[in-house]
């Protein structure tokens, strides 16, 4: 890795990768097409449409300036190449400088079609145009959701290259070269697949991730689909005119409360078992009222900590227990909720998780 062109290549891939799959750190630090190039862009408050018909656009352009951007590159990190004279460099590099041009003329070439005709050639107005009315363009689309975006009561959710607008009437999805829409009143939701991710960078807690196809009855509009939280699915229900089918089954967690619940849950079934002296009836948990009570509390943790013998009897059903245990921590330090302390919802005789028994 002496060579500054091999140097040079391993940075510019690592460089063209987080270009075009913008990490968050490249994020942060403002390097990326929004960020650079936003006094061009113009306000996505004020004009939507018009910012990503613009960032779209800009954005092919730079990726397809990449391949070209390394060859001027390697004229420097390489000048025993020769590679600015392009007549005496190895056929290789002339082949890819070949390539290089023609990705970029291509690109070029294609922005200036989407231009032609007041940009009505557009992938973005192309798919407004399949919701115009008789008589009308895209232009009015474009304008109904300019208005309904500069509302703050949208739901909004993911980074920028893959972003879920919910407005009144729109559902929208935010790709790098383009834009899904589809009409709330012509499009169904369903929930089609879910994956458990163990640890989040953002909550540095476990996070459902809910993949959900947006299909339309308008024959025009292609089905897309959108990825969110589940912790967001409460907040998408709301904005919806129609609830969201659930064709998977899947089990949705919709906050971190109830996915402390689920590992509660988990943890008590692996503790010691209290039996029910004879004679002895379990009354219905005071909490819920619904279920009979199913958790005694015994100090059976080791050490010298704060926990405190409980003499209550069994009042509590098991899930009751869990969010009284959840109401009781921090919210912002999630990673700390299984280790902590809370005093009983009864006496305040305080107790851990490896207190909790169920009751037989």
């Amino acid at each position: 890795m002496d060579r500054p062109d091999a140097t040079f290549t391993l940075a510019y891939v690592v460089f063209a990768l987080c270009f075009v799959f913008t990490p968050n750190e490249f994020r942060s630090a403002g390097f990326t097409v929004q960020h650079i190039f936003s006094q061009w862009l113009g306000s996505e408050d004020i004009g939507f449409i018009q910012h990503h018909l613009r960032r779209s656009t800009l954005t092919a352009l730079l990726h397809c300036c990449l391949p070209l951007g390394y060859y001027i590159g390697m004229c420097v990190a390489a000048p025993e190449q020769d590679l600015l004279q392009v007549h005496r460099a190895a056929q290789g590099w002339q082949l890819y400088l070949g390539f290089s041009l023609a990705v970029l003329l291509v690109s070029c070439v294609l922005v200036f079609c989407w231009s032609r005709r007041g940009w009505e050639n557009h992938p973005i107005c192309r798919v407004l145009s399949a919701h115009a009315l008789p008589r009308s363009s895209w232009r009015a689309v474009a304008a109904s959701i300019n208005t309904e975006f500069r509302r703050i009561d949208k739901f909004a959710s993911g980074c920028p290259s893959a972003r879920v607008i919910v407005t009144d009437s729109w559902v929208m999805k935010v790709s790098t070269y383009s834009l899904h829409i589809a009409l709330q009143q012509d499009c169904h939701l369903t929930v089609t697949d879910c994956t458990q991710h163990s640890l989040s960078p953002e909550l540095n807690a476990p996070v459902q991730i809910l993949t959900i196809r947006v299909s339309s009855i308008n024959p025009r509009v292609q089905p897309f689909t959108i990825r969110l939280k589940s912790s967001e699915y409460a907040e998408l229900q709301e904005k919806l005119q129609a609830p969201i089918r659930n064709a998977a089954n899947v089990v949705i967690h919709l906050s971190m409360s109830e996915l402390f619940l689920e590992t509660f849950k988990t943890y008590v079934k692996m503790n010691a078992v209290y039996e029910c002296p004879s004679g002895q009836e379990l009354e219905p948990c005071i909490g819920c009222m619904q279920a009979s009570a199913g958790v005694k509390l015994l100090r059976l943790c080791d050490g010298e900590g704060e926990c405190q013998q409980c003499y209550c009897r069994p009042m509590w059903c098991l899930t009751c227990m869990g969010k009284w245990f959840a109401s009781r921590q921090d919210q912002q330090q999630p990673e700390t909720w299984l280790s902590s302390r809370v005093p009983c919802p009864t006496c305040r005789a305080k107790f851990c998780i490896l207190d909790v028994c169920s009751v037989e």
